[in-house]
C-alpha cells in the first residue's frame, strides 16, 4: 500500500488534542476523516508526537497509508480543501513503505511563548505572565534540563505508566524578543505535560519563588511542584521533527 510523509501546521485551540479519542474533536480524527473522504475508503494517519489539547504545531510529521495511489500535489489540496481552516497540509511526499513518522523521529522541538504584556490578538497563542521575570535566572535554570536526566517530576504519567521518564534533552534555551519570552527545547521525545510543566519552572524561578538549585532537586529526587506549576497549553507549539 503506497505511504506518504505529510507535514501539518494547525491551530490546537478547541481540539483535544492530535491523538483520536472517543467523543472528542482531535487533529488526527480530523484529518482521517477528511483522507477518508478523498481516498473513498480506509486510511492510516500517524504523527510524530501526541500533542496536548490545545497545543499547536508549525510542523507536525505524519505518515499517511491509503490503498489508492494518488500524486502528492492532488492529496495536498485534495486534503486541505476538505478540512478546516485550522489544519492546513504544508507539504506531501512519497515515503517508503516501512517509514513510520513517530518510530523514525529522532528529535522534536518544541517553542513555548511567553507574553510579558497583555494581547488581544495573540492570547490563543500565548501565556500572558504579568509578573516581572528575571530572564537571567530562567537561562541559569533552563541549562540543567540539558544532557540525559530522570523527568518524572515533570511528566503526567496517567496515559504511560510503564513508559520510562529518562530523555534527553539536546539543547534548551531561554530567548527574549521584545514582549515574548521564548523557550526553545529540542529532544529525543517529550513525556506529557513535560515541556509545560518546565516552562511552569522556570517562570517560577523568573519570578523569584524558585531557584536554580531547587530545579537541580527536582530532576535528582522526584516532586510533585512541577504539577502545580502547569503552564496552560495556549503558548506550546511543535515546530520540528527531525529524520535522518
Amino acid at each position: 500500500m503506497p505511504r506518504y510523509r505529510l507535514t501539518i501546521e494547525y491551530d490546537g485551540t478547541g481540539y483535544s488534542g492530535w491523538q483520536t479519542q472517543k467523543n472528542a474533536r482531535s487533529v488526527q480524527g480530523t484529518l482521517i476523516r477528511a483522507a477518508e473522504q478523498l481516498f473513498g475508503g480506509a486510511v492510516e494517519v500517524q504523527g510524530a508526537g501526541r500533542t496536548d489539547a490545545g497545543v499547536h504545531a508549525l510542523a507536525q510529521a505524519a505518515h499517511l497509508e491509503a490503498a489508492e495511489t494518488l500524486a502528492p500535489r492532488k492529496i495536498l489540496e485534495g486534503l486541505n480543501d476538505r478540512l478546516p481552516s485550522n489544519i492546513n497540509v504544508l507539504s506531501v511526499e512519497k515515503a517508503p513503505a516501512r517509514f513510520h513518522a513517530r518510530h523514525h523521529a529522532l528529535a522534536r522541538t518544541y517553542l513555548y511563548l511567553i507574553s510579558t504584556c497583555r494581547t488581544a490578538f495573540g492570547k490563543r497563542y500565548v501565556w500572558w505572565v504579568r509578573d516581572a521575570l528575571n530572564v537571567e535566572r530562567m537561562q541559569t535554570a533552563c541549562r540543567l534540563f540539558e544532557g540525559f536526566h530522570d523527568f518524572a517530576s515533570f511528566a503526567d504519567r496517567r496515559l504511560d505508566r510503564e513508559a520510562s521518564t529518562r530523555v534527553k534533552i539536546d539543547r534548551m534555551e531561554v530567548v527574549p524578543a521584545g514582549s515574548l519570552i521564548v523557550l526553545r527545547v529540542t529532544g529525543s521525545h517529550f513525556l506529557w505535560k513535560m515541556v509545560r510543566r518546565i516552562t511552569g519552572v522556570l517562570v517560577e524561578v523568573g519570578r523569584g519563588g524558585l531557584s536554580p538549585a531547587d530545579v537541580e532537586g527536582m530532576l535528582r529526587k522526584f516532586s510533585d511542584i512541577p504539577a502545580k506549576l502547569t503552564a496552560p497549553p495556549s503558548g506550546l507549539f511543535l515546530v520540528q521533527v527531525l529524520y535522518e
